[in-house]
Parts: C-alpha cells; sequence; structure tokens
C-alpha cells in the first residue's frame, strides 16, 4: 500500500514538472521565436515585445515558474504527508 502512495505522489510530482516545462517552452521557444514577429507588433518599455520576451521575460517567467515549484510541491508535500497510509514511516 505503501508503494502505491508513493506512485501516486511521484507520478503527481511528475505531471507538475511536465506542466511547468511545457510552460516555459511556449514561453521562451514560443514567445522569443515562433511568435515574434506577431509579438513585435506591441512595444514593451520601449522595445518591441518579441525582443524583450527573448531577452529578459523568459527569464523573469523562468524564475516565477521557479516560486510556483516551490509552493505547488509544499502542498503537495502537505497533501501527501496528510494522506499518508503509515504514520510511522514519516517520523523516521
Amino acid at each position: 500500500m505503501r508503494d502505491d502512495h508513493d506512485e501516486k505522489y511521484w507520478q503527481a510530482n511528475i505531471r507538475l514538472v511536465l506542466s511547468l516545462l511545457a510552460v516555459w517552452l511556449l514561453v521562451s521557444f514560443g514567445c522569443g521565436i515562433l511568435f515574434v514577429d506577431a509579438l513585435d507588433q506591441i512595444r514593451f518599455g520601449g522595445f518591441k515585445l518579441g525582443f524583450w520576451m527573448a531577452q529578459q521575460g523568459s527569464i523573469f517567467v523562468f524564475i516565477a515558474l521557479i516560486f510556483v515549484y516551490i509552493r505547488q510541491m509544499d502542498r503537495l508535500d502537505e497533501n501527501y504527508r496528510q494522506s499518508s497510509p503509515n504514520e510511522e514511516d514519516d517520523a523516521s
């Protein structure tokens, strides 16, 4: 039963990591390369938005994703700690 609990935890963990990586891919590759021409029609701080996303925006999004990952992992750990089938294993 403990193995099933651990497997669900790791599935949730991998699902979170893959979803955050998808967001990062969309922002860094999509906004910086694929959609740059459309984004360049918009100005942000005096710069074309496509250029800004490629140079600065994707870095800011990556840092924000780190904080999202930390918060979500804290919640995930707390949820799986509360639903742990064997409390004695958590103490060690």
